[in-house]
């Protein structure tokens, strides 16, 4: 098996209560996002993944086997692609996770 890396990406709100004023076309992308981190998920790529209750961020934790191929994932996030958030792409190490 391939090497792999970790990486993450944080998603911020472009505005305050985002998540309760969502136009549809927000809606649409926010449950596109949801869909593709299921698949990721699916493809053994996620590692883990969840949002701030307060709505302040919403993070990514995946596998990629380099940085382009990381890129890859995170700009065909449709979130990402739609630009509902801010989002940003970072190299990551997982320290210590415990399991259910």
């Amino acid at each position: 098996m391939d090497q792999q890396l970790e990486f993450l990406y944080v998603f911020t709100p472009k505005r305050e209560n985002f998540i309760s004023t969502m136009t549809l076309e927000e809606q649409i992308a926010f449950m596109q996002h949801l869909s593709y981190t299921a698949a990721l998920s699916a493809e053994g790529k996620l590692i883990f993944s969840g949002a701030c209750t307060d709505g302040s961020y919403g993070t990514i934790v995946f596998n990629a086997p380099s940085l382009e191929a990381a890129e890859e994932i995170f700009n065909n996030d449709p979130a990402v692609k739609a630009q509902i958030v801010n989002a940003t792409l970072h190299p990551f190490r997982v320290g210590s996770i415990r399991s259910k």
